[in-house]
């Protein structure tokens, strides 16, 4: 029978241009927060979750490197990429491993360091995540396919030109209690629709900017103590996906199947109906892949994604709260580590530490990461156990 998986602790670094900060620094002060948090426990392997470090900052063999920099010498250590969602991918693996018995504790670290590189090179860098022979040679940018993506859902929508408004509104006005956010002020609907535009029809609030950042979370299978003053959260499921990677490659460019199907997988394994999910961490890098996404997790019907913004649904208070602490939108995009914010986030507020941001009464959570313009997702639920402390 697997083992059980529990968080144990977590940390996070604040998004940010941290010039003078490397990005094995930052990885270490999320790693020694979660450390902290875990009351001291240590890991005994390690899953380091980033994507473009090799480009933009010339290391590879991220395990071996922040082990040895952690003075976590000798452990199992491995990095795993998957673009943007490298993240939840390296946290599926690192449950697995736990599951399996292979350890009794791991660390997953997302780290990504952006500012490593400038202009022409950081765009290079991010066409990596296309397809290299198809997409990113004739010059695409994830920006100019994501505007590809939005004006083609708003017109065989009938949506309106700032139907999406919403989720960047939501994201800001999260942000401003989060001291990890990047842009911590809210935004109204008119500086939306004043927004000068980057790819039309993506404007500046469409599109979330990337920074440095690190988030760590220890794991812990069920013989490893827990803190006994807080809720104990488990992790119920994992599940990830691929997709057709090219866009022009998909049967339908306003789907996300690999979304839908790792959705459906982590719903199915965890044995809970979506409704009975209090929060979805979802992944904004652009807005229109926030409608998407809800789209493809069945919260709303094909098209009416927009509307669950616009109508207050993914409000704290509303029947689907998402982006509780900003998002990629107004927390930061941090390519790799993104899934790994998301599922520290998710914890925090099972455990009732959201603070202003708090989803009352949350118990069950869910986060999903897209890599790409969604070839790749992983989506991971964590619940609150009944009867433990």
């Amino acid at each position: 029978m697997p083992s059980l998986v529990y968080v144990l602790g977590v940390g996070m670094t604040p998004v940010a241009e941290h010039w003078e900060i490397s990005l094995r620094e930052l990885a270490l002060q999320a790693m020694r927060q979660a450390m902290a948090d875990a009351g001291g426990i240590r890991p005994q392997a390690l899953y380091v979750a980033n994507t473009l470090s090799p480009i933009l900052s010339g290391q590879t063999h991220l395990g071996a490197l922040l082990a040895d920099f952690a003075g976590f010498e000798g452990i199992e250590a491995v990095t795993v990429e998957a673009a943007g969602a490298s993240g939840g991918m390296a946290f599926r693996q690192a449950c697995l491993a736990l599951e399996a018995g292979g350890a009794e504790t791991a660390m997953v670290v997302g780290v990504e360091k952006v500012t490593d590189g400038v202009g022409s090179g950081l765009d290079a860098a991010l066409s990596t995540w296309s397809d290299a022979d198809y997409e990113a040679v004739h010059g695409l940018t994830a920006t100019s396919q994501a505007a590809l993506v939005m004006r083609r859902y708003l017109h065989e929508h009938g949506a309106p030109p700032d139907a999406l408004a919403g989720f960047s509104i939501t994201a800001h006005g999260n942000a401003v209690a989060n001291p990890n956010a990047m842009f911590r002020r809210a935004i109204t609907l008119e500086e939306y629709q004043q927004a000068g535009m980057l790819s039309d029809p993506v404007n500046l609030y469409d599109a979330a900017p990337l920074a440095d950042g690190a988030a760590a979370i220890l794991l812990g299978a069920s013989s490893v103590a827990r803190l006994p003053a807080r809720p104990s959260v488990r992790v119920l499921s994992t599940a990830a996906s691929t997709s057709r990677m090219a866009v022009h490659d998909q049967d339908d460019p306003l789907s996300l199947p690999a979304a839908a199907s790792s959705a459906e997988g982590a719903l199915a394994q965890a044995g809970i109906a979506r409704d009975q999910v209090d929060l979805f961490e979802i992944h904004d890098s652009f807005s229109i892949y926030a409608a998407l996404a809800l789209e493809a997790a069945g919260y709303a019907q094909r098209g009416q994604g927009w509307q669950l913004a616009r109508d207050g649904a993914i409000a704290r208070e509303g029947s689907i709260p998402v982006l509780t602490f900003g998002g990629s939108k107004a927390r930061g995009e941090v390519g790799g580590a993104t899934g790994v914010y998301q599922v520290a986030e998710v914890a925090l507020q099972l455990q009732g530490r959201g603070e202003v941001n708090q989803i009352p009464g949350a118990r069950l959570g869910m986060a999903q990461c897209l890599g790409g313009a969604g070839a790749t997702a992983a989506t991971t639920i964590l619940g609150v156990v009944d009867g433990e402390a």
